[in-house]
């Protein structure tokens, strides 16, 4: 039992975790001579408490493991606000870069049930509490575009890459610089996030920076202010357009929404008004990059493979029309680029939740191999060995491990929730 313990607190949670049978040693190696030399370390599944290996998930759905969720969660907080505010091998300077958070929506499909704002009630006459699940459906279903609702979330992630292109045009022309020219002065940099609304499209938060032309180690010309920023992304979102699938005679083009809501960040000492600090932003972009269509319309947080499979699931019958839709097209001619059918869980969208330029901040690799290096150093601890010994100048490693399920015993569930017990009640105290 002691030993189950220790290795279920390892997945810190975890609820569907991969289990792997297989083993992996570990031997000293001669990289003169070439010979292998004593086993170093040996692991064998079959002598692990649970019988095998049990790995995270690493899922960032909040509806499938809310452990790793909430990992992934964290890790976007640190990676977001290292490009705020330096950290993490960003230096701090980067505080002084001009840099706003910017909210692109999708356009209209059609009318549909909402709470707006200065106004007492909906169209349709009712005041609708925050929980209303009619919110985001359709006023009229029968005329809501469901086929440009599809298509627009098929496209959003080549029209955001249309509108980086023209957001360089737009500065550079303001700088009264040609593009090749700007990449001498100045650098954007960017991370951003993708967030379904109610009635099932998806928009887009991004912070947007100004750095010089080395990215965030240099400090960008004079020039370059939040408000030249901040007029730069209005037009550039104004003019990106992306052409769609000519479909029975309609010809789709996609564009960004008139909603466009661009505001200055302001650093984390700023204490008054309406405007953003980095923590904020950082805090609210980390939130959405755990969570998919499902949070947000009641639709499915997996693929499926049939279409009757939605009968057996409780879903909104507006997300029911918007998975359907996605497979019909799926199967037209032309449009199998898409692959619709594959995404239909997402309603057509594909592409990456959270993204970022290469010289943003660190990346979440880099931040998943420093927990992993402490975790290392944690285990030669508790073994009572070194942590700081210098390594073996040489290590073979010969491993095989293959996929064996995953998922909890319900021993196994039982003992995961008294574990993390205290960390579940100050997750609903918070």
């Amino acid at each position: 039992m002691p030993g189950l313990l220790r290795q279920l607190s390892t997945l810190g949670g975890c609820t569907r975790p991969i289990r792997l049978t297989g083993h992996r040693t570990e031997h000293h190696l001669d990289t003169t001579t070439g010979e292998i030399g004593p086993v170093l370390h040996h692991l064998d599944s079959t002598t692990l408490p649970a019988g095998q290996l049990l790995v995270r998930c690493n899922n960032r759905r909040t509806t499938r493991c809310p452990a790793c969720a909430e990992t992934y969660r964290r890790d976007t907080y640190h990676l977001i606000t290292a490009g705020l505010r330096g950290g993490k091998g960003t230096p701090e300077q980067v505080s002084t870069h001009p840099r706003v958070f910017a909210t692109f929506t999708a356009p209209g499909f059609g009318p549909v049930h909402n709470r707006p704002s200065g106004h007492p009630a909906c169209r349709c006459g009712t005041t609708h509490p925050a929980d209303d699940p009619a919110l985001g459906t359709p006023l009229a279903p029968h005329s809501y575009d469901y086929e440009a609702a599809v298509l627009w979330n098929a496209h959003a992630g080549a029209l955001w890459r249309r509108f980086s292109i023209y957001l360089r045009r737009e500065i550079a022309k303001r700088a009264g610089l040609t593009q090749r020219a700007f990449r001498q002065y100045a650098r954007v940099s960017f991370a951003k996030v993708a967030e379904y609304q109610r009635r099932g499209a998806v928009h887009f938060h991004a912070v947007i920076r100004l750095d010089g032309p080395d990215g965030s180690t240099t400090p960008p010309p004079a020039w370059a202010t939040a408000e030249l920023l901040t007029d730069a992304i209005t037009s550039a979102a104004r003019t990106a357009r992306v052409s769609g699938p000519v479909l029975d005679g309609r010809e789709h083009t996609f564009a960004f929404g008139r909603q466009l809501d661009v505001r200055t960040i302001r650093s984390a000492d700023f204490a008054g008004g309406t405007e953003l600090t980095d923590r904020a932003v950082a805090g609210y972009i980390a939130k959405y990059a755990t969570k998919g269509a499902e949070t947000a319309t009641g639709t499915l947080d997996h693929r499926i493979r049939l279409l009757a499979e939605l009968a057996h699931t409780d879903t909104t019958e507006h997300a029911r029309r918007l998975v359907r839709t996605c497979w019909d097209l799926g199967a037209r001619r032309g449009l199998g680029h898409l692959r619709l059918r594959a995404w239909a869980h997402m309603l057509g969208f594909r592409g990456h939740f959270s993204t970022k330029t290469r010289r943003y901040s660190t990346t979440l690799s880099t931040l998943r191999q420093a927990r992993a290096e402490w975790q290392r150093l944690q285990a030669a601890l508790a073994r009572g060995e070194d942590a700081h010994a210098p390594a073996p100048p040489s290590t073979l490693v010969l491993a095989r491990w293959d996929y064996a399920g995953n998922g909890l015993t319900r021993g196994e569930a039982w003992l995961t929730d008294l574990l993390h017990a205290d960390r579940a009640e100050g997750e609903t105290s918070r």
